[in-house]
Protein backbone atom coordinates (compact mmCIF):
# COMPACT_ATOMS: atom_id res chain seq x y z
CA UNK A 1 0.00 0.00 0.00
CA UNK A 2 1.19 3.35 -0.66
CA UNK A 3 0.32 6.76 0.96
CA UNK A 4 -1.07 9.21 -1.25
CA UNK A 5 -2.65 13.09 -0.50
CA UNK A 6 -5.13 14.35 -2.48
CA UNK A 7 -6.36 18.30 -2.58
CA UNK A 8 -10.37 18.89 -2.77
CA UNK A 9 -11.52 21.92 -3.77
CA UNK A 10 -14.41 23.68 -5.48
CA UNK A 11 -16.48 26.79 -5.68
CA UNK A 12 -19.46 26.53 -7.92
CA UNK A 13 -22.81 25.11 -6.75
CA UNK A 14 -22.79 23.72 -3.32
CA UNK A 15 -19.50 23.30 -2.83
CA UNK A 16 -18.80 21.73 0.62
CA UNK A 17 -21.40 19.06 -0.01
CA UNK A 18 -19.89 18.35 -3.18
CA UNK A 19 -16.41 18.25 -1.26
CA UNK A 20 -18.49 15.72 1.63
CA UNK A 21 -19.59 13.20 -1.22
CA UNK A 22 -16.35 12.92 -3.22
CA UNK A 23 -14.57 12.12 -0.22
CA UNK A 24 -17.42 9.33 0.31
CA UNK A 25 -16.91 8.86 -3.12
CA UNK A 26 -13.37 7.94 -2.61
CA UNK A 27 -13.57 6.06 0.37
CA UNK A 28 -15.95 3.55 -1.60
CA UNK A 29 -13.65 2.77 -4.21
CA UNK A 30 -11.71 -0.68 -4.36
CA UNK A 31 -7.99 -0.11 -2.95
CA UNK A 32 -8.07 2.87 -1.56
CA UNK A 33 -8.93 3.37 2.23
CA UNK A 34 -9.11 7.54 3.68
CA UNK A 35 -6.98 7.49 6.65
CA UNK A 36 -7.33 11.11 7.43
CA UNK A 37 -9.28 14.42 6.49
CA UNK A 38 -8.03 18.16 7.17
CA UNK A 39 -10.17 20.86 8.29
CA UNK A 40 -12.13 22.66 5.55
CA UNK A 41 -11.14 26.10 4.74
CA UNK A 42 -11.93 29.16 2.89
CA UNK A 43 -9.54 30.37 0.36
CA UNK A 44 -9.95 33.14 -2.58
CA UNK A 45 -9.17 32.06 -6.02
CA UNK A 46 -5.54 31.97 -7.33
CA UNK A 47 -4.68 32.91 -10.80
CA UNK A 48 -8.99 32.42 -11.33
CA UNK A 49 -12.14 34.16 -10.79
CA UNK A 50 -15.43 33.71 -9.16
CA UNK A 51 -16.30 33.17 -5.78
CA UNK A 52 -14.22 31.68 -3.19
CA UNK A 53 -13.12 28.26 -2.73
CA UNK A 54 -13.44 25.62 -0.29
CA UNK A 55 -10.73 23.38 -0.13
CA UNK A 56 -9.62 20.15 2.24
CA UNK A 57 -6.71 17.25 1.77
CA UNK A 58 -7.61 13.73 2.36
CA UNK A 59 -4.42 11.26 3.47
CA UNK A 60 -5.32 7.53 1.78
CA UNK A 61 -3.66 4.58 1.88
CA UNK A 62 -3.95 2.77 -1.97
CA UNK A 63 -3.21 -0.07 -3.96
CA UNK A 64 -3.77 1.63 -7.22
CA UNK A 65 -0.92 3.25 -9.06
CA UNK A 66 -0.40 6.81 -9.63
CA UNK A 67 -2.11 6.73 -12.98
CA UNK A 68 -4.97 4.96 -11.86
CA UNK A 69 -5.47 7.23 -8.70
CA UNK A 70 -5.25 9.99 -11.05
CA UNK A 71 -7.93 8.19 -13.43
CA UNK A 72 -10.21 7.82 -10.43
CA UNK A 73 -9.75 11.49 -9.51
CA UNK A 74 -10.55 12.66 -12.55
CA UNK A 75 -13.64 10.36 -13.11
CA UNK A 76 -15.00 11.47 -9.79
CA UNK A 77 -14.69 15.30 -10.93
CA UNK A 78 -16.11 14.15 -14.16
CA UNK A 79 -19.37 12.46 -12.01
CA UNK A 80 -19.60 15.99 -9.94
CA UNK A 81 -19.90 17.68 -13.21
CA UNK A 82 -16.36 19.04 -13.91
CA UNK A 83 -16.11 21.02 -16.79
CA UNK A 84 -12.85 22.65 -18.18
CA UNK A 85 -13.56 25.01 -20.13
CA UNK A 86 -10.15 27.30 -19.94
CA UNK A 87 -7.32 27.38 -17.70
CA UNK A 88 -8.40 27.61 -13.82
CA UNK A 89 -12.02 27.82 -14.90
CA UNK A 90 -14.26 28.10 -11.53
CA UNK A 91 -15.43 24.39 -10.33
CA UNK A 92 -17.78 21.92 -9.40
CA UNK A 93 -15.54 19.31 -7.77
CA UNK A 94 -11.51 19.41 -8.22
CA UNK A 95 -9.35 16.79 -7.58
CA UNK A 96 -5.24 16.70 -7.25
CA UNK A 97 -3.02 14.33 -6.64
CA UNK A 98 -0.62 15.84 -4.54
CA UNK A 99 1.93 13.26 -3.58
CA UNK A 100 2.01 9.54 -3.73
CA UNK A 101 4.14 7.90 -1.48
CA UNK A 102 8.09 9.59 -1.99
CA UNK A 103 7.51 8.96 -5.58
CA UNK A 104 8.78 12.03 -8.06
CA UNK A 105 6.64 11.42 -11.89
CA UNK A 106 7.32 13.61 -14.32
CA UNK A 107 4.92 12.62 -17.60
CA UNK A 108 2.69 14.84 -19.37
CA UNK A 109 -0.41 14.12 -17.83
CA UNK A 110 0.95 13.26 -14.73
CA UNK A 111 3.59 15.37 -12.01
CA UNK A 112 3.98 14.39 -8.54
CA UNK A 113 4.35 16.21 -6.30
CA UNK A 114 1.99 18.38 -7.75
CA UNK A 115 4.12 21.31 -9.86
CA UNK A 116 2.34 23.91 -7.30
CA UNK A 117 2.42 22.13 -4.04
CA UNK A 118 4.49 24.43 -2.25
CA UNK A 119 2.89 27.91 -4.30
CA UNK A 120 -0.45 27.61 -2.54
CA UNK A 121 -1.99 27.85 0.99
CA UNK A 122 -5.33 25.92 0.27
CA UNK A 123 -2.71 23.44 -0.37
CA UNK A 124 -0.31 23.81 2.23
CA UNK A 125 -2.76 24.30 5.31
CA UNK A 126 -4.76 21.37 4.82
CA UNK A 127 -2.07 19.20 4.40
CA UNK A 128 -0.39 20.39 7.31
CA UNK A 129 -3.68 19.56 9.64
CA UNK A 130 -2.61 15.80 8.23
CA UNK A 131 1.03 16.02 8.68
CA UNK A 132 3.13 19.29 9.56
CA UNK A 133 6.15 16.81 9.45
CA UNK A 134 5.79 15.64 5.92
CA UNK A 135 8.55 15.95 3.79
CA UNK A 136 7.53 16.89 0.40
CA UNK A 137 9.81 14.93 -1.83
CA UNK A 138 12.56 17.55 -3.49
CA UNK A 139 10.42 20.71 -1.93
CA UNK A 140 10.76 20.63 1.60
CA UNK A 141 8.61 20.11 4.60
CA UNK A 142 5.10 21.09 5.17
CA UNK A 143 5.40 23.18 8.04
CA UNK A 144 8.18 25.03 7.17
CA UNK A 145 7.11 26.10 3.51
CA UNK A 146 3.73 28.00 5.28
CA UNK A 147 5.78 31.11 5.99
CA UNK A 148 6.42 31.25 2.33
CA UNK A 149 2.42 31.08 1.58
CA UNK A 150 1.74 33.70 4.62
CA UNK A 151 0.39 35.99 2.51
CA UNK A 152 -2.43 34.08 0.76
CA UNK A 153 -5.78 34.54 2.96
CA UNK A 154 -7.18 31.16 3.92
CA UNK A 155 -9.46 30.39 6.68
CA UNK A 156 -10.88 27.77 8.44
CA UNK A 157 -14.72 27.22 8.08
CA UNK A 158 -15.19 23.59 9.59
CA UNK A 159 -13.50 21.66 12.04
CA UNK A 160 -12.78 18.30 10.73
CA UNK A 161 -14.20 15.68 12.94
CA UNK A 162 -13.06 12.35 11.64
CA UNK A 163 -11.34 10.35 14.04
CA UNK A 164 -8.62 9.70 12.06
CA UNK A 165 -7.74 12.94 11.28
CA UNK A 166 -4.23 12.98 12.37
CA UNK A 167 -4.30 9.44 12.16
CA UNK A 168 -1.49 9.31 9.49
CA UNK A 169 1.43 11.54 9.99
CA UNK A 170 4.58 10.24 7.70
Amino acid sequence: MTVAYIGLGANLGDARQAIKDAIVCLAQQIGVTITAKSDLYRTAPVESSGDDYLNCAVAVETSLSARQLLTLCLKIELHFGRERPYKNAPRTLDLDLLLYGNECIAEPDLVVPHPRIALRAFVLRPLADLAPDLEIPGVGRVSALLADVADQRIERVEQCCCPTKRAYAS
